[in-house]
């Protein structure tokens, strides 16, 4: 399946279904007027795939770095946000320009066994996600409501049925959903950067690099935990299908048009992730870190300071709510992945209620059996160990992706620019870099 006059080139000749099957092409856009309408058609893809880029395993890492090293760390979320657009921008045009999405290139391409430690690699990611959105929302509902955590942590199974009314009302109904609860979120976080007031200098300061980052291991390892957090795996295979939703024509030009278009959407929608991953640590910086709380590592800590520390009262249930909102928004995006790469990589098809149960109880499981072992202190290093493990899966969705689009063979036409390829081949070096760091430290360091 390709666009007309090119079809991909299959390494065994097989036939391939449409992504996301019924799904695909089922949401009308404009052809014609002006450049903001034609816009309109294709927002919504970007802002599912930003959720993934300010879920609760971004507020553990950001409060972290910022309760610590203050301002420092913003140098960090900017790059891996600047990284986030780029490889998102790549998984787009993947699937725009050929009719797959990365999961379904990436079997047809390797051989069966390199294509089951794919699989594999991108389930751990998934799982490792729901690990954080399990985390996160059970921690919401505790604070908000009183919930003990393992009866909260069960509690996120139930998210299922919500998915499943969703997706019957249609894609639109999908996005519409998660672009209301990001509105939230949004809107939260501006509260909380005028109630903490930051210091413009020191934040402006904070986002040009410093040696520290790489030198000191424990800001190395955050800062591996927030690339982890904001540049991650499963968003690029669901980036590449969930693109091919638009009932853009499937020719050249109409192919070319809707990778223009996408683009805009994702960059967008990721801008706005940046915003919030940084008000999350500069709120941490210059609340906590200000105040000599370079200790506040956890979110209920943050919670039960936010509000005395700003002398608002608000201040404190603002965060909860937003972290409630992040918690359920990355739940339908984590469903949609999982669908994604379990029909990509191996045709399986099982009812969604199946996958997401299956998926949220593996996750389940490692939330209750630390909290009842270690306490809510261990559950909130649990969550920044599964933003590492995230950034540890990043290769395995990085390469192949920049591989394929870097290939005319296979984009014809549509094939990346040599400028780009550099940048894209850049950033999948760095990041194999920095876990390579990371695990020598770990490892073999001291």
């Amino acid at each position: 399946m390709g666009y007309e006059g090119r079809p991909w080139r299959f390494s065994r000749g097989t036939h391939e279904e449409a992504s996301l099957g019924p799904l695909n092409g089922s949401v009308p856009v404009r052809d014609t007027g002006s450049w903001l309408r034609r816009l309109m058609g294709f927002i919504g893809p970007g802002y599912m795939v930003s959720v993934g880029y300010m879920d609760p395993g971004n507020w553990a890492t950001d409060i972290a770095g910022g309760s610590q090293f203050g301002y420092t760390l913003l140098s960090v979320i900017l790059l891996s946000n600047l990284m986030a657009i780029v490889l998102q921008a790549l998984a787009a045009r993947l699937g725009i320009a050929t009719g797959r999405d990365l999961a379904q290139a990436c079997r047809d391409h390797y051989s069966r066994p390199v294509g089951i430690v794919l699989w594999l690699a991108c389930e751990a990611a998934i799982i490792a996600c729901d690990l954080a959105e399990v985390i996160g929302t059970a921690i919401a509902l505790k604070l908000l409501f009183g919930i003990p955590l393992v009866v909260g942590a069960t509690l996120t199974a139930l998210d299922v049925f919500l998915i499943l009314l969703l997706m019957r009302r249609g894609f639109r109904a999908l996005e519409a959903f998660v672009i209301a609860l990001l509105a939230i979120i949004f809107i939260s976080f501006v509260i909380q950067i005028a109630l903490a007031a930051p210091p413009i200098q020191a934040v402006l300061g904070g986002f040009i690099p410093t040696t520290e980052i790489v030198t000191n291991p424990a800001a190395l390892y955050i800062a591996i935990g927030i690339i982890g957090a904001t540049v991650m795996p499963h968003n690029l295979y669901l980036h590449s299908s969930i693109v091919q939703t638009r009932a853009y024509p499937r020719t050249e030009e109409g192919r070319r048009s809707a990778i223009h278009f996408a683009v805009a959407d994702s960059t967008i929608a990721l801008m706005l992730a940046l915003f919030v991953n940084a008000a999350i640590l500069i709120m941490a910086a210059s609340v906590f870190h200000a105040n000599g709380r370079s200790d506040v590592a956890e979110i209920e800590t943050a919670y039960e300071l936010l509000s005395p520390l700003l002398g608002a009262g608000i201040a404190s249930t603002l965060f909860a709510v937003a972290l409630l909102a992040s918690g359920l928004n990355s739940t339908v995006t984590a469903t949609l992945a999982g669908q994604i790469v379990m029909e990509g990589f191996l045709r399986l098809r099982i009812p969604d209620w199946a996958r997401r149960l299956l998926t949220r109880a593996l996750a389940i499981m490692p939330v209750v059996g630390v909290t009842a072992l270690y306490g809510e202190q261990g559950t909130a290093k649990l969550l920044v160990l599964s933003q590492v493990v995230l950034s540890m899966q990043l290769p395995f969705a990085v390469i192949p992706l920049v591989s394929f689009v870097s290939d005319r063979g296979k984009m014809g036409n549509l094939v990346i620019p040599r400028w780009l390829k550099a940048v894209s081949w850049g950033i999948a070096t760095l990041i194999v870099a920095l876990n390579g760091k990371l695990l020598f430290d770990t490892v073999l360091g001291p």
